[in-house]
Parts: C-alpha cells; sequence; structure tokens
C-alpha cells in the first residue's frame, strides 16, 4: 500500500503542476492559476470530514477503492481530453476538484486502515516512511512536471500520471475486508457531533492540533518565495524552486534517518520540542533574509548565492523538524484514537493540515506586505517558539504522553 500511495502521490504532484501549467496556457493569467488551489480547498475540507465519517461506517478496504477509482477516472478524463483538444479552463477546474476530494477521501481512509495492518510499535516507523513519500513527491513531481510538459506536451504528462495512478490500487485490492470496530454511527451530522465530542474529551489530540495551527499559522513563508527570488535573493524562479526543494530535502533526510526518532517513547515532548526547533529553523530564515537587506541588490543573474545556501540550509532544518512533529503527531493519532472514530479523527486532521499553510501564507502575505520580506518569518517563528513554551506550562500531561500507554 506505501509503495502503491508512494507512486499515486508522485502522479498526483505531477497532475497538480500540469494543471497549473495548462490553465496558465489557456488564460495567461496568474490569477486563473491560483484559483486551481482555491477551487478546491472547500471541497477538499468537506471530502475529508465526509471521508473520515464514511471510513467509521463502511468497510474500509470498499471506501478506499471507491475514492482511488474516482481518482483514475478523472485523471483519464484530463488525458483523454486533451489529447482530443476538447479541454477548457472550466473542466480543468471541475476535474480538480473531484480529484482534491477523492484525495481527501482515500487519505482519511487509508490512514485509519494502517493501524490494522501493522503492531503499534512499528507506526511510528511507518510515518516515517510517509515523510519520505512527502519529501520524493514534492522534490521530484513538480520539477518533473515542469520538464515532461516542456519536451512531451500535457497530453503525455497526463497519461504517465494515468499509469502511475494504477499504483494505486497495488495494496488496497489484496486487503482483507476492514470494517470499522465498535458502535457504528451513519454518516451525518450525529456521525460528525460524536466525533466532535470525543475530540472535546481528547485533551492530547486536541493539543497537537493546537500546535500544527500555530506552526503553520506563523512559520509558513511559502508565500514569500516567489519574491525572494525576484527582489532579495536574486536568482528568479530557480531559486524559488531551490527553497521549496530545500523544505522537502528536510523531510526525505530526517524520514530516511529516523531510527533513534522513531524509538522514543515520549511524544508528546516530541512534538513540542521539534516545533520549536521548527520555530527556531524559521527564525534562523528571517535572520538569513534581514541579512540580506544589508547587502547590494541581488538580480536573476547575479544572485547571493552565500545568502540563498544559508537559507536553504534554515528551511531544510524546518522540513526535518516539521516532518519529526508529523511521525509523533500521526502516531498519536492511530496509537491513541479507537478504532471506531479513527476516520473521522483523521478528516479533522485533514481540516487542521489543508487550512493551517493557507492560513499562513495569509500571515506572510500580508505582513511583508505591510513591513518588509523578512518580518514574516522572523516574528512568526518567534511567536512559534514562545506559544510552544506557553502551552508546553499549561499542559503538562502532554509532554507525559507515553507512546506505551497510548492515551488521547
Amino acid at each position: 500500500m506505501w509503495i502503491g500511495s508512494t507512486l499515486a502521490g508522485l502522479g498526483g504532484q505531477l497532475t497538480i503542476v500540469t494543471v497549473m501549467l495548462h490553465v496558465f496556457d489557456l488564460t495567461g493569467s496568474t490569477f486563473a492559476v491560483s484559483m486551481v488551489a482555491f477551487a478546491g480547498l472547500a471541497p477538499m475540507i468537506l471530502a475529508g470530514l465526509y471521508g473520515g465519517m464514511l471510513a467509521d461506517a463502511f468497510d474500509r478496504r470498499t471506501v478506499a477503492l471507491v475514492a482511488a477509482v474516482v481518482t483514475f477516472a478523472s485523471t483519464a478524463a484530463l488525458a483523454a481530453l486533451t489529447w482530443s483538444h476538447l479541454e477548457t479552463i472550466w473542466w480543468l477546474y471541475a476535474l480538480s476538484i473531484v480529484i482534491s476530494a477523492a484525495n481527501s477521501v482515500g487519505m482519511a481512509t487509508r490512514t485509519a486502515i494502517v493501524p490494522r495492518l501493522l503492531p503499534r510499535d512499528l507506526l511510528a516507523a511507518a510515518s516515517a516512511l510517509n515523510g519520505i513519500t512527502l519529501g520524493l513527491m514534492v522534490m521530484v513531481g513538480p520539477a518533473l512536471a515542469g520538464i515532461l510538459v516542456a519536451t512531451t506536451g500535457y497530453g503525455w504528462t497526463y497519461t504517465l500520471d494515468v499509469v502511475l495512478m494504477l499504483a494505486m490500487f497495488l495494496g488496497l485490492w489484496t486487503l482483507p475486508a476492514l470494517r470499522p470496530e465498535g458502535p457504528i454511527v451513519r454518516p451525518g451530522l450525529e456521525s460528525l457531533v460524536d466525533g466532535w465530542r470525543f475530540l472535546k474529551r481528547a485533551g492530547n489530540i486536541r493539543m497537537q492540533y493546537l500546535l500544527d495551527i500555530i506552526a503553520m499559522t506563523f512559520g509558513q513563508p511559502l508565500a514569500l518565495f516567489p519574491a525572494l527570488g525576484t527582489v532579495l535573493l536574486g536568482g528568479g524562479a530557480v531559486t524559488t524552486g531551490a527553497l521549496t526543494a530545500a523544505v522537502a530535502a528536510g523531510t526525505f533526510l530526517s524520514s530516511l534517518f529516523s531510527g533513534r526518532v522513531v524509538r522514543y517513547r515520549w511524544h508528546g515532548r516530541g512534538i513540542q520540542r521539534a516545533i520549536r526547533a521548527y520555530g527556531a529553523a524559521i527564525l534562523a530564515f528571517g535572520l538569513v533574509l534581514l541579512a540580506g537587506t544589508a547587502l547590494p541588490g541581488a538580480t536573476e543573474a547575479e544572485p547571493h548565492l552565500a545568502l540563498i545556501a544559508l537559507a536553504c540550509t534554515a528551511l531544510a532544518a524546518s522540513g526535518a523538524a516539521d516532518n519529526i512533529s508529523s511521525i509523533y503527531r500521526n502516531t498519536m493519532m492511530q496509537a491513541s484514537v479507537p478504532d471506531g472514530i479513527r476516520g473521522r479523527l483523521q478528516g479533522i486532521f485533514i481540516v487542521v493540515v489543508a487550512g493551517g499553510p493557507r492560513v499562513g501564507a495569509l500571515y506572510a502575505g500580508t505582513l511583508a506586505t505591510l513591513t518588509a520580506l523578512w518580518c514574516p518569518p522572523l516574528l512568526g517563528g518567534l511567536i512559534v517558539i514562545v506559544l510552544v513554551a506557553l502551552l508546553a506550562r499549561r499542559h503538562p500531561r502532554f509532554a507525559a504522553y507515553d507512546a506505551e500507554n497510548p492515551e488521547p
């Protein structure tokens, strides 16, 4: 299932970037490109919540397979429309929304399946494997999409994704029936309220959601990368790509060498320390940008290479710290939440993961417009460190969370 998810996820990244390039080619508008992500946000959140309810009410193998079929069919439709020259911007929007929603359902369901396949002492290692997947997807997917579109065109790129999407069925097809354990609540408002009631009682799970929202709101500088390549660091789109890849490289490497990380049993303490380290890395990134303001102006042809290297190092550290936090958070979710409600909690988690970075982009973009490019990461990193320290003092039970005796 992991191999299939990795190959399909790589294909998914191909399609995301290819659709954006395709929309820009059809319209010449960056606003139209930005609407691809915005239009899919609400359906992705709603599908994640509803998908979690489906995963807690029906056979999870069946739910995951149906979501995979919808994703595969929608991607195949993109390829078919492109080859027949019938694609329009509205078709691209509509199919992107369907793919985003189906992926949310599939993600919530597959994550809820994992604790039924592995013993509890291997859940952290499984989360580390997912970090490798994420790192590969973000590092390789966008670059490969750009190369394929430039050399072969949109049709062949979508077709490659269709082939990669076949891998999604690898693990799912051979699974046994996986009915949720415990009382089953029919999907709907009652099921959602039942999940919310559980979350109100689950202090450790609620705390990790809060910490993740803080980190993503105040420590997410991705919205600044295009301007940094143009205005401050120089190097243009190459610098933007390098900064993005640095975060993914940190994620990948921290998962690859995560042996000691996954054996650490105090997951609450590990989350707090990892998010403090994340804040410190973002703060360091802000300091690098502040130093850049004292140097002569950079251009696309003459970038500040030393500053770019330092910025990439800080961002790689932030990616590594965020991934270590993610390993512990995922393991805590899978080990401490009862099977019958795990899908709904995973659906809520998708809302946090999807919404946090977008709020963070709003924070960074607004503050940078009002002040300077170095201000959002420098101030945001400091806010993350301070808020995590304050919450740690107010909620000592979270730091005492023991993976060998998991309690939600």
